[in-house]
């Protein structure tokens, strides 16, 4: 992934603004750190800030085509751009070696419809000089962050950032950008390209399930995302959704590491990159990460997966104090106060850092599952099975304000991408296809049981894909699982910060979106600090629990009536 900034239809002299232009870019230069571009034509601007990933030599952007008509800036990755560049008319010129290049010859032939071709994680500007057009665009769920902005002391200029920090000085609207939508200057208008056939939530499926079809969607999801040319690990918690990807990963790994040269994908010859080379083989193997607090459940249960995987595996300890020194920051990067997205993110912001300093640029990771499959507990207590799908599609929705935003940025903050197999598009139609009386939890099934079951192979005399203490071990949030001193740490910091008069006088200060706990108001006091605009809170979406379910204030996992102690069980893993 990388970092984008620009401006179409500035009203003054559009070189005089390109020092300010690249001052905001280089906000975004965690995002990108391995090279900065910038692009003027007419009265537009576009900036970039690179993190190589696939055509690590000669994919600088901002890119264009032969004759520079059409300039493009992307951040994400384009699994099936090779796939794409067959379907292209003869003649094409490429000048790189980037997955994201096809999108520009794409564009000249089919214009916009570009977005309903691009199976990828991806955000996206692009001017076409030619009709003085400037489209921008963001992937289905939103893996990739975009925002965009207005100034009313110019109200025909549109403004386009990666993170809002690049925007909040010279915007006082702005909005996160939605996901599965496309931008048209020649229309001014934001419409929605993405409809899968699930997005009606009132439509209950009423699909069986089919274990071989959901596994083997899975598998073909987490392929495609070894597309690298540099070295790339697995995030690994020690939980249910962390350990398949892990587990798949090691499986493909192996694949690629038998035929050096790639591998054949639905006789579409497929290489891990543009290079043709194994980019694990210069690392060694596959490598996972895990990180908690001394002796917390997810570590033990991460050391068990790597052993039986046998990764090349790296365990991380943080303290509370760190943690506690590093929420500032934290929220700075995230641009969000929302209480479990910042919870959550403490401790993959400090493993990013570490995963960083190893060389790593990219990693797989878990998010999503519990979204798509209905995994976290407060879904024990949905009141039929409808309302349990319904639930299910408002929170993949919602991905981009919470869990995609969490792990994009996370990461992000080093230059390390993060990869989600269960946000694949098939894989969504699949698994959000199945009838919700598969999902829900009864007597004898407990949470996400369909994709436990989907990769339980002890009866069928198969390769085991985990051990059964970890594929059916229960639902651990991240912010739990790193172990539960870590959320305790924060509601007693929160308490220490913020007084009983402050709390008293929340709706007083923020009439908007008012804090209901003191954690939640320290986080708010602190994203101020960062954004005092009022600009910037329009971008933010929190988490509301489902109150009318019976759920508890506490969004944790722990809070959960159904939850059992993963300490109780750490001995057994």
């Amino acid at each position: 992934m990388c970092g984008i900034f620009a401006v179409f239809n500035y009203p003054d002299d559009i070189h005089a603004f390109r020092r300010r232009a690249l001052l905001l870019s280089k906000q975004l230069r965690h995002r990108g750190p391995d090279w900065s571009g910038c692009k003027i034509s007419g009265n537009n601007i576009l900036c970039h800030e690179r993190l190589a990933i696939v055509g690590v030599d000669s994919g600088a952007q901002p890119l264009t085509n032969e004759d520079e008509s059409i300039i493009l800036a992307v951040n994400g990755e384009i699994y099936n751009h090779r796939a794409l560049r067959k379907q292209l008319r003869s003649g094409v010129t490429f000048k790189t070696q980037s997955d994201c290049e096809v999108i520009l010859h794409l564009y000249s032939e089919i214009g916009k419809d570009v977005v309903n071709h691009l199976d990828g994680m991806y955000s996206f500007v692009l001017l076409d000089t030619t009709r003085n057009r400037f489209i921008a665009a963001r992937d289905p769920i939103g893996i990739t962050t975009l925002y965009q902005g207005w100034s009313s002391s110019s109200p025909n200029t549109v403004y386009f950032a990666s993170e809002l920090k690049a925007l909040n000085e010279v915007c006082d609207k702005i909005i996160s950008f939605p996901p599965g939508h496309i931008y048209d200057s020649l229309t001014g208008e934001t419409t929605r390209y993405y409809k899968p056939p699930w997005w009606d939530g009132e439509i209950i499926p009423k699909n069986p399930i089919n274990y071989t079809v959901l596994r083997e969607s899975l598998e073909k999801a987490v392929r495609k995302r070894l597309m690298s040319d540099v070295p790339y690990g697995v995030l690994l918690s020690g939980g249910l959704d962390s350990s398949l990807i892990a587990s798949i990963a090691t499986r493909e790994a192996a694949k690629l590491a038998a035929t050096q040269n790639g591998y054949q994908e639905d006789s579409d010859e497929r290489h891990i990159g543009n290079s043709g080379k194994n980019s694990l083989t210069k690392f060694n193997g596959l490598h996972s990460f895990s990180i908690g607090l001394p002796g917390s459940p997810d570590l033990v249960a991460a050391r068990s997966v790597a052993e039986f995987l046998n990764t090349i595996h790296h365990e991380y300890t943080f303290t509370i104090q760190e943690g506690l020194d590093a929420v500032h920051d934290i929220i700075h990067h995230l641009e969000t106060y929302d209480v479990t997205t910042i919870r959550a993110s403490t401790p993959m912001y400090l493993l990013s850092r570490k995963i960083k300093a190893m060389g790593v640029k990219m990693v797989l990771s878990g998010e999503g599952s519990d979204e798509i499959l209905g995994g976290y507990l407060y879904f024990h207590a949905a009141p039929s099975a409808a309302d349990f799908h319904k639930e299910t599609v408002t929170r993949v929705k919602k991905l981009h304000t919470s869990d995609c935003l969490r792990a994009n940025k996370s990461t992000m903050a080093w230059g390390l991408e993060a990869r989600v197999p269960f946000l694949d598009g098939t894989f969504l139609n699949v698994a959000m296809a199945i009838d919700p009386e598969e999902k829900v939890f009864r007597e004898g099934r407990m949470e996400k049981y369909i994709l436990r079951k989907a990769f339980d192979v002890s009866t069928t005399g198969g390769v085991r894909y985990l051990p059964d203490s970890i594929l059916w071990r229960q639902k651990e949030q991240f912010s739990d699982g790193v172990g539960y001193g870590w959320i305790d740490s924060l509601k007693d910091a929160s308490e220490q910060h913020v007084t009983d008069e402050q709390f008293a006088n929340a709706a007083e200060r923020w009439p908007k979106d008012t804090p209901t706990t003191k954690e939640a108001y320290w986080y708010r006091e602190q994203f101020e600090s960062w954004f005092p605009q009022e600009a910037c809170i329009d971008s933010v979406e929190r988490w509301i629990p489902r109150r009318d379910w019976g759920c508890p204030e506490d969004p944790s996992g722990r809070a959960q009536r159904v939850h059992n102690s993963a300490y109780d069980n750490v001995a057994n893993v």
